[in-house]
């Protein structure tokens, strides 16, 4: 048996997803800027996704600017937004369990001297509502926070933080990493208070290579890509139709029925979480039930080594993650680990389970009794 629980890093897509993108890479091929029959059917594949997304988000269509990715869309919210409002102030807060996009893309604008206010989060891993009302100033021109961890599946307590943003300094833009949360969550920007939300294709069952950012079109933000000017020179560049085709068919087929969807999520997820306790020596990171994200669950095994027991797993047909995927050719002990208060001992014997639409419960059987003949071993080997 195969059991792929590394949904979190990439996903099988659709078939809707796949048909799309073959037939505007070998039939409907033009470039959707050009004039003539061929650019307009590309242009209208583009529409149609922009259309698809905007309803799902319940915001105007020009103010979603297509992205070749996660990291491109909280690059240019991050840098963008920065860059644009830096006369008004030149000071940023954030979490310290964000993704290395943001994190890293932080760091980079605190060496061009802005000021970065990093907070912390409890044990379940989310802020807390009245440090960032302290932290906020007059000059705070942005905040960024993650909706869904993508290590241990916290849901930060996003709409709390769009009212506190918007009461105490309305000038801040809010920001908000939603590459885990869009397709398991209803978002509404303008409900929330969020200005800018970032998504990627390939988490939701649709291609690599393409996501989207919201931008509230009251927001200022400054283009990183400078070109033909294509998408009102938000983003120039040839379109990617192929991608952006296969990201609205993702999007259309994610939110079909998409409270059964979450709910068989749900169901895996507390699968695992009753199964696991059978396994000797495990702790479990993430909070039961419906108090964090669907589809992540993280895992500490005493005793193992966490890239130890994923190939050992991976032998078995058992693909999971002992990390971030962004990261994995940057090794190093997880912020989030640490942030929550993980064991030190746990903090390199922690494996990331994350599920999709293509999974079920027998494979989760699967795995637990894998893990049940594998542990003993392991851990054996280690002591030796």
């Amino acid at each position: 048996m195969e059991a792929y629980f590394d949904n979190s890093a990439t996903t099988r897509v659709f078939d809707s997803v796949k048909d799309i993108v073959v037939k505007t890479m070998t039939e409907d091929y033009g470039n959707a800027a050009a004039k003539h029959t061929k650019g307009v059917e590309a242009e209208r594949y583009i529409r149609e996704a922009r259309s698809i997304i905007a309803k799902s988000l319940k915001v105007e269509e020009k103010e979603i600017v297509f992205t070749s990715g996660g990291s491109e869309s909280n690059n240019m919210a991050l840098i963008g937004t920065a860059m644009a409002n830096q006369r008004g102030g030149k000071h940023i807060i954030t979490t310290n369990v964000e993704h290395s996009s943001v994190y890293n893309t932080l760091g980079f604008l605190q060496d061009q001297g802005f000021d970065i206010t990093y907070l912390p989060v409890d044990s379940n891993g989310h802020i807390s509502i009245s440090q960032l009302r302290e932290s906020l100033r007059p000059e705070t021109i942005l905040v960024s926070v993650m909706y869904v961890n993508n290590e241990v599946g916290s849901v930060e307590p996003i709409e709390d933080i769009g009212k506190v943003i918007k009461e105490e300094q309305p000038q801040a833009l809010f920001h908000v990493d939603a590459i885990q949360a869009y397709g398991k969550y209803q978002i509404y920007p303008k409900r929330l208070g969020i200005d800018l939300l970032s998504v990627s294709g390939h988490k939701l069952h649709g291609p690599k290579g393409v996501g989207f950012l919201y931008i509230n079109e009251k927001a200022k933000v400054k283009p990183l890509i400078y070109g033909g000017g294509q998408q009102r020179g938000m983003r120039s560049g040839t379109e990617n139709v192929p991608g952006v085709a296969g990201l609205g068919a993702a999007v259309k087929e994610i939110y079909k029925n998409h409270q059964e969807k979450v709910d068989h999520l749900y169901e895996l997820k507390d699968h695992l979480m009753t199964r696991i306790k059978e396994v000797e020596g495990c702790q479990v990171n993430s909070q039961p039930g419906r108090e964090s994200a669907p589809q992540i669950v993280s895992v500490s095994f005493e005793g193992v080594r966490s890239e130890v027991l994923l190939h050992a797993l991976e032998d078995r047909g058992i693909y999971v993650s002992s990390g971030s995927a962004c990261s994995s050719n940057h090794p190093g002990i997880s912020g989030t680990l640490k942030g929550i208060g993980v064991p030190q001992e746990l903090l390199d014997a922690t494996l990331r389970f994350s599920f999709g639409m293509f999974n079920n419960k027998e494979e989760i059987d699967y795995a637990i009794e894998v893990l049940k003949e594998l542990l003993p071993v392991l851990r054996r080997y280690r002591r030796a």
